[in-house]
C-alpha cells in the first residue's frame, strides 16, 4: 500500500497507529484496510456473536498451498470444523504428556549444538537454531518425521521454501495489482517452486506413514488425520485436505514458536535481573533432576511470564482480521456492513496504554502476575488470535517454549553481542533479525 515498505508493513503500521489513534483507515491501489488496536474496540471485535474470523491479506495469499487447512479455511468451508473436531484430541493433556519426551530429545540436540559453539567461543544464531528446534519438534511429535535439521549447516530446504512462501504472501499485499505481473514475475516463479517443494515433502511424509506397518501406529496428529473419523458423522479427511493440514501444522507449528523463543531469549539476555529470577525458579522447581517431568513445566510460572511478556511486545502473529456477521456499529461510531472486516493490530493492542499503563513499551514479566492479569480488561492479550478460530496448538506451543527456555536458562548464561539493536524481520510472522548471543556454560 502507498507509503508502506515492502519489507516492514507491520512496523510502518505501528508508527501510523501511534499518530492516528486506536482505529484508522488506509487506502491505496484500490485496497482499503481498517486497522484497530484500541483495547475497547478489540474487545468488541472478539465478540463471536457479532464477528468472525476473516481470511484476508497475506493469509488469503497462502491458500494456493494451504487451501482449506485450519488456518486458511474460509468460515463456510466444512473441512475446518471436520478437521478441528478430529484433531482437537491431539492437543489434550494426555496427548501433550506423550509429546513431552520428544520435545526433550529435540531440545537436547539443540543444546549439544550450543555446547559445541560455546566451546569454540562462537556466538549462536538464535533465530536459525530456534527454527531448527521447532521444526524438528512439530515434525517428530506430530508426524513421526525427522528433518535432520541439526546435522545441516544450511537450513533444511523445507524451511527455505516456507520462508519464501510466507515472504511472498506478505509482499503481494503491498504491490499494486496492475504492476504485479511486471514486478513479481520472477517472484511468482520462485513461489510456485517453493509451494511445489512443500507439497512434495508432505506427500512423501504421508506416503511413508501409509506404507508403514499398521502395528506401528503412533496415535499422533498424522495418525488421527489418516485413521480417525468424525465422532458423530463418521466423515474422514480427504487426501488433499490431509496434505493441507500437514503443511499448516508444519509451518504454523514451528514458525511462530521459533519467533517467540527468539524474542524471549533476546529479552533474557538484556535483563540480567529477570534472567536470574527465572533461573532460580527453574532450579527450585526441578531440583537435582536432569530434565523435568511433564507436570513440572506448568509450575514454571515466572518463566511463562517471560514468554508471555515477549509475546506481548512482539506477537509473532502480529495481527488477525475479523469480519462482521451482520450489519453493526463498532464502538458506537464506526458502521460496518455484513462481511466488512477490520485488522486487529495485536502488536499495538498489546501496547495500548489504556490496558497496559504508561510504560507499555517496557519489558516487565510481572505484568502477567495473577493480580495484574485480573486487574486488566479482557481481550487485550491476543498472541494466538481469538474465538473459535484461535490457534488450536496454543498449549503445545506454550509447553514447548516454556520447556526450552527453562532448559537453556539452567545450562547457559546469555549475553548479547556488543552493539546489537533489535531489528524485526517480517514474513507474515515476526522474527528478530540477526540476533546472536554469546554463551557461557553454568558451573564450567
Amino acid at each position: 500500500m502507498l507509503g508502506v515498505s515492502v519489507r516492514t508493513p507491520v512496523q510502518d503500521s505501528m508508527r501510523l497507529a501511534r499518530q492516528l489513534g486506536p482505529v484508522f483507515r488506509r487506502k491505496a491501489f484500490g485496497k482499503e484496510v481498517v486497522f484497530v488496536w484500541g483495547a475497547r474496540l478489540a474487545a468488541e471485535l472478539a465478540d463471536e456473536a457479532r464477528f468472525a474470523k476473516h481470511v484476508g491479506l497475506g493469509v488469503a495469499n497462502l491458500r494456493p498451498v494451504a487451501g482449506d487447512g485450519l488456518f486458511t479455511a474460509y468460515n463456510h468451508e466444512p473441512n475446518w470444523q471436520l478437521a478441528h473436531d478430529i484433531l482437537a484430541p491431539g492437543f489434550s493433556r494426555e496427548a501433550m504428556a506423550g509429546y513431552h519426551p520428544l520435545m526433550l530429545d529435540a531440545a537436547r540436540q539443540l543444546m549439544a549444538r550450543w555446547d559445541a559453539e560455546e566451546a569454540a567461543g562462537r556466538a549462536v544464531d538464535v533465530p536459525g537454531d530456534m527454527t531448527k528446534l521447532t521444526l524438528e519438534t512439530i515434525a517428530r511429535t506430530g508426524f513421526g518425521h525427522d528433518f535432520g535439521s541439526f546435522e545441516r549447516v544450511r537450513p533444511h530446504p523445507f524451511v527455505t521454501a516456507m520462508v519464501g512462501t510466507l515472504t511472498h504472501a506478505q509482499r503481494r499485499n503491498v504491490v499494486p495489482p496492475a504492476l504485479a505481473p511486471l514486478l513479481m514475475r520472477g517472484a511468482e516463479r520462485r513461489n510456485a517452486a517453493h509451494m511445489a517443494y512443500l507439497n512434495r515433502t508432505v506427500d512423501e511424509v504421508v506416503a511413508a506413514r501409509r506404507a508403514a506397518d499398521a502395528s506401528g501406529a503412533r496415535g499422533d496428529l498424522l495418525d488421527r488425520m489418516l485413521e480417525v473419523a468424525h465422532p458423530e458423522t463418521g466423515e474422514r479427511l480427504a487426501d488433499r485436505n490431509i496434505r493441507r493440514q500437514v503443511i499448516t501444522f508444519l509451518v504454523a507449528g514451528h514458525e511462530t514458536t521459533s519467533g517467540a523463543l527468539s524474542f524471549a531469549l533476546h529479552y533474557l539476555a538484556r535483563h540480567p535481573e529477570v534472567r536470574a529470577r527465572a533461573r532460580q525458579e527453574v532450579d527450585e522447581v526441578w531440583g537435582d533432576a536432569e530434565a523435568p517431568a511433564y507436570e513440572q513445566v506448568a509450575k514454571l510460572r515466572y518463566v511463562r511470564r517471560v514468554l508471555d511478556e515477549s509475546l506481548r511486545l512482539w506477537p509473532t502473529a502480529p495481527g488477525f482480521a475479523r469480519e462482521a456477521r451482520h450489519d453493526t456499529v463498532l464502538g458506537g461510531t464506526h458502521p460496518m456492513r455484513r462481511g466488512a472486516w477490520a485488522l486487529v493490530l495485536a502488536v499495538m493492542l498489546h501496547r495500548d496504554p489504556e490496558a497496559w499503563g504508561p510504560r507499555a513499551d517496557a519489558f516487565d514479566p510481572d505484568r502477567f502476575a495473577p493480580a495484574a492479569v485480573r486487574s486488566r480488561p479482557p481481550h487485550v492479550f491476543k498472541p494466538f488470535g481469538t474465538g473459535a478460530r484461535a490457534c488450536i496448538g496454543r498449549q503445545f506451543a506454550l509447553h514447548e517454549a516454556t520447556l526450552v527456555l527453562a532448559l537453556l536458562l539452567r545450562r547457559y548464561d546469555l549475553a548479547p553481542e556488543p552493539g546489537y539493536r533489535l531489528r524485526v524481520a517480517e514474513r507474515l510472522t515476526l522474527m528478530p533479525q540477526g540476533l546472536r548471543l554469546r554463551l557461557a556454560r553454568r558451573g564450567t
